[in-house]
């Protein structure tokens, strides 16, 4: 009944359960491998940076998470975020809105499938540099090499595994929780056995640091971006609802879950960080490692050794494939949903659905894994474009979040119809303060980090590169696609009573 209900005929098997759908989240959020890759924002305003940047960051995305819960319950479908616009916003902007937001998030979670698997290719090449002591330096054409083996790897893993991908989902989740816990206990408990200095508790939440040529202040909102880049994928859960057996109550559930579960892990998980980091930040920094989390292992090497140090970044790397694998298929449930309706090149083609592999949307599989190696070839200019990978996936998801919200307020109030999940009375001031977190939150993406006068190779493309998909989905729109994108398509009589269940 759930898809039935707003017209469309159900065409993927609903065969996860809750715990899945949030377990799809969280394995792509992947906690410490992305705390790992992204300690370049956060390790510049030091422990207070790392830790209260965290905790106060993931409290506002929490907000947004509530939001999109509430639409989430109410209007399950794996179109969810451009469909919701479509469905709330005046009928004179309805369209282009609900066509700026579709491509934002399609072409945003195509660069999380970027930023993910790239930061595998540039943990991976770390362990070189680790196994060499720092001597090896990889090229470019390594980690892009690395890249592109590691997408088209995951393409052919959702192909195979689409019949057991809700299980894989289960392991994945129980991986991430068993390296936190074995990184929290262990790691200072290898210190303490071996006597080596742990910084204080108040050194690790009262010191800060200013590593960049902004104020201090703006060096801590800058530390954001780590939370920001790393709990960056809780609408996986509305992408998968057509694939959940409950949606009303999987889809929230799914999205606090994952978000809370990374607030209060992550601020664990960055505290010990911090305590076992050493005092030297900027020695951190500038690690010849390729990555700072290996930087702050190796200045533990006398802890542990090298082997020690290889074998903690070897299991952020297997974690961080399971990553990249989570968000390709949360990618290609979104890209089929927008072809389904027409929105995307080669829609007719896009949408077809494979039941040989196990009723899942395989062309869509393949289509997000060729995107993204194409999006891709930025890394191959400077790390300056490389990180702009990072924010295609970030800004453009905010933009994506955030004009379902604001045409629910703005517009359809009385349209709304909460579903089993609903915060009642609050629900309009949630919506509000998560709008003025994402248009922040959208504007801190932009700004380059380590200063206000950036060269070339440090400056934050992001600018640039979101507003190439947003100036080019709207200019797309009113010089062609008006003409035939009229909004989703019906694919099922809206009271029809064809069977929900496959």
């Amino acid at each position: 009944m759930y898809v039935a209900s707003i017209g469309y005929r159900q065409e993927l098997q609903r065969h996860y359960s809750s715990v899945q759908v949030f377990a799809i989240a969280f394995s792509i959020m992947g906690l410490l491998p992305s705390i790992s890759a992204t300690l370049w924002f956060s390790v510049p305003a030091g422990p207070v940076g790392m830790v209260w940047g965290w905790f106060s960051a993931s409290a506002l995305i929490f907000i947004v998470g509530l939001a999109i819960a509430d639409l989430g319950s109410s209007l399950p479908t794996s179109g969810g975020l451009y469909w919701w616009t479509h469905y709330f916003a005046a009928d004179r902007y309805k369209n282009p809105l609900s066509f700026l937001v579709g491509y934002s998030n399609t072409i945003g979670l195509i660069g999380g499938i970027c930023s993910i698997d790239y930061g595998f290719a540039s943990f991976i090449v770390s362990l070189g540099a680790i196994s060499s002591d720092g001597e090896w330096t990889p090229s470019r054409g390594h980690l892009y090499a690395i890249f592109v083996a590691t997408v088209l790897c995951h393409g052919a893993l959702a192909t195979s595994a689409g019949r057991i991908m809700h299980h894989l989902q289960t392991w994945f989740v129980l991986a991430n929780f068993a390296l936190i816990l074995a990184t929290v206990i262990a790691l200072p408990v290898s210190m303490r056995v071996r006597n080596i200095p742990i910084n204080s508790a108040r050194y690790v939440f009262g010191h800060s640091i200013n590593e960049t040529a902004w104020p201090s202040g703006w060096a801590f909102m800058l530390s954001w971006l780590s939370p920001i880049w790393t709990i960056g994928a809780f609408d996986s859960c509305v992408h998968m609802s057509e694939e959940a057996k409950n949606p009303t109550k999987a889809v929230p559930i799914g999205i606090l879950a994952s978000i809370g579960g990374c607030w209060i892990f992550g601020f664990l998980v960055t505290a010990v960080l911090a305590a076992c980091a050493g005092d030297s930040f900027a020695e951190i920094l500038s690690t010849p490692f390729g990555q700072p989390i290996a930087q702050a292992r190796m200045s533990l090497y006398a802890t542990n050794g090298e082997s020690g140090a290889i074998g903690f970044m070897s299991a952020i790397t297997i974690l961080q494939f399971f990553m990249g694998l989570s968000i390709v298929v949360a990618a290609s449930r979104q890209t089929w949903a927008f072809s389904r309706d027409g929105a995307l090149p080669f829609s007719a083609f896009l949408r077809e659905i494979s039941k040989q592999f196990g009723y899942q949307p395989l062309r869509t599989v393949w289509a997000t894994c060729i995107m993204a190696i194409i999006i891709g070839l930025l890394a191959l200019i400077n790390n300056a474009a490389a990180n702009a990978l990072f924010s295609l996936a970030a800004a453009g998801n905010n933009v994506a979040w955030g004009i379902p919200i604001m045409c629910r307020v703005v517009w359809g109030q009385e349209k709304f119809r909460p579903g089993p999940f609903y915060t009642g009375r609050c629900s309009v001031a949630i919506a509000v303060a998560a709008l003025l977190y994402l248009t922040f939150s959208t504007i801190l993406c932009m700004f380059p980090t380590e200063g206000p006068d950036p060269d070339p190779s440090v400056m934050n493309y992001s600018a640039v590169v979101n507003g190439t998909v947003w100036g080019g989905a709207l200019l797309y729109y009113f010089l062609y696609a008006h003409k035939w994108f009229t909004g989703p398509r019906h694919t099922l009589d809206p009271t029809g009573s064809e069977d929900d269940t496959i």
